[in-house]
């Protein structure tokens, strides 16, 4: 295995833990504002690793892509996402900067209620992708 393998693997098991945290802070029936804001920033770093986990298997794979909108770009031109995932990620990379504002109740609310029904299950569809790329055999 080589060094660039090695990374996204390893990035890869970052954003599983990641992953894990965020499904099951979504099981809860109901959320303090505190526990809101931390399903919010769990979700903020639980995304942020899975564009970076889809950065270092593209680069493994020859890509060399800069920005997040770049990445999730070429992960759908290499096929990883689907066109809808594609836009889906586009659209809460562009959401990502309005979670800032978690002290509005009401900005707070919809942001939550977005990541449990649309972002959860796209990060778990990535998930399964890159679990399957990771257990075919190395071809770097």
């Amino acid at each position: 295995m080589n060094s660039q393998e090695v990374r996204w693997h390893q990035r890869f098991e970052n954003f599983s833990r990641a992953l894990n945290e965020l499904t099951e802070a979504c099981k809860q029936d109901s959320f303090s504002n505190l526990e809101r804001s931390g399903l919010i920033k769990t979700f903020e770093f639980t995304f942020e690793l899975s564009w970076k986990t889809l950065k270092d298997l593209l680069y493994f794979e020859g890509f060399d892509y800069n920005s997040p909108r770049a990445v999730i770009r070429g992960a759908f031109e290499a096929k990883y996402i689907s066109e809808a995932d594609c836009e889906t990620f586009l659209d809460a990379l562009s959401k990502r900067n309005l979670l800032v504002h978690v002290y509005e109740e009401r900005v707070a609310v919809e942001a939550m209620t977005t990541i449990i029904d649309v972002y959860l299950p796209l990060l778990q569809r990535l998930s399964e992708i890159l679990k399957k790329r990771q257990e075919q055999p190395s071809a770097g």
